[in-house]
């Protein structure tokens, strides 16, 4: 564990328990504020007994202090959900960390170093929709996402951009997550979900990686809200332009001259193809000025739910990612960590995770 992690959680606690460093500073029996304004910054070591000292005035176990496998001081979260409890979510954000917190703890082990450079987008709240669209088009032809870019996403994120990307078992009412470390991002999608929904989301949640610095996203966004809030519809338009760029939607036309029987048919059987929902894509059409509005309100949305299909149950992407699984058995096979405490840590039994991994097509041996 670093003395910077240790200082990021001293703080992050006494700002939690609303305690100021002069409240604390007399409490720890320091003899003036700025030794722990110095420990808060990182500029002076804590020692074994001041640790359990903070422990005992912070009302925290030590392993809070400790643990590597929290994220508790550094990691944010912003997360898409709907109608989730306060403290469901609170428990699962914590759940979520310690799988983000594991791979980041293995790979600094292992001597795997993040991007020397974070990806930028050059928007910022006063961008135009138009413009964030021109950025999702721009990312989608720079990256090479294909005539399908819902395909390849994620593997751009993780290998190109160094993203990490977790396929999960979230909780009813959440469908993904963004967390911003110093050193590390990570997006977590909701494997249960829809294609169309998965997909879009990953975008989305990307948008929101690339734009952390210049407007940061709350805590918290309610995907049933409406209005939704400036930075949240730049992230749709962007999805949106990511997963259907104007050079792939196009030869799929023309739309303006289709009768309606034929429009409705062609939005469900493009969106289907291209692992979207018809309704995304009807908007998106019209935002390419490719249909206009008029027209695209006429078009009855029940016809366009799950993309015209009978409803099927949900075929779930394999629990996390193969960089994710790659890494956690590499780090038990060299013996950084044991085979039961990874279990542990992702809350499933061991033969559970010899089956995820196995699905990433990683043979994990527990060694048993």
């Amino acid at each position: 564990m670093s003395d910077g992690l240790i200082a990021a959680r001293i703080k992050v606690r006494r700002e939690a328990l609303g305690f100021t460093q002069d409240g604390v500073t007399k409490l720890l029996g320091f003899s003036d504020r700025q030794t722990l304004s110095a420990i808060e910054n990182g500029d002076r070591r804590v020692s074994a007994s001041e640790l359990v000292r903070f422990a005992e005035v912070l009302a925290a176990p030590l392993t809070y202090f400790t643990d590597p496998f929290l994220l508790a001081g550094v990691g944010r979260f912003s997360w898409r959900q709907a109608g989730v409890p306060p403290q469901k979510l609170a428990d699962y954000e914590e759940h979520a960390g310690r799988l983000i917190a594991l791979y980041r703890a293995l790979g600094a082990e292992l001597g795997r170093r993040p991007p020397l450079l974070r990806q930028a987008l050059g928007l910022s709240k006063a961008s135009s929709y138009e413009e964030a669209m021109v950025a999702g088009e721009r990312f989608a032809e720079e990256f090479g996402l294909g005539p399908v870019p819902s395909r390849r996403l994620a593997e751009v994120m993780q290998d190109r951009l160094g993203i990490l990307v977790l396929m999960v078992d979230a909780l009813r009412g959440v469908s993904g997550a963004a967390c911003h470390l110093p050193e590390l991002d990570a997006v977590l999608i909701n494997r249960q979900e829809v294609a169309g929904r998965r997909h879009y989301d990953l975008a989305h949640e990307l948008f929101h990686i690339l734009t952390w610095d210049a407007m940061p996203p709350d805590h918290l966004e309610d995907t049933v809200a409406a209005p939704k809030g400036r930075v949240e519809q730049l992230a749709d338009n962007f999805a949106a332009a990511v997963l259907m760029p104007s050079s792939v939607i196009a030869p799929f036309g023309p739309w303006a001259d289709l009768a309606d029987d034929a429009l409705v048919s062609r939005l469900n059987d493009t969106a289907e193809a291209l692992g979207v929902s018809a309704s995304a894509l009807r908007w998106r059409l019209v935002a390419a000025g490719m249909l206009t509005k008029g027209r695209a309100k006429t078009v009855d949305e029940n016809a366009l739910r799950n993309n015209g299909r009978k409803p099927v149950a949900v075929e779930a992407p394999p629990l996390f990612s193969r960089p994710f699984a790659e890494l956690v058995t590499q780090a038990v096979d060299e013996g950084l960590i044991s085979a039961r405490k990874v279990a542990g840590l992702l809350d499933m039994p061991l033969d559970d995770v010899v089956d995820a991994f196995a699905a990433q097509g990683v043979a994990f041996d527990p060694g048993l």
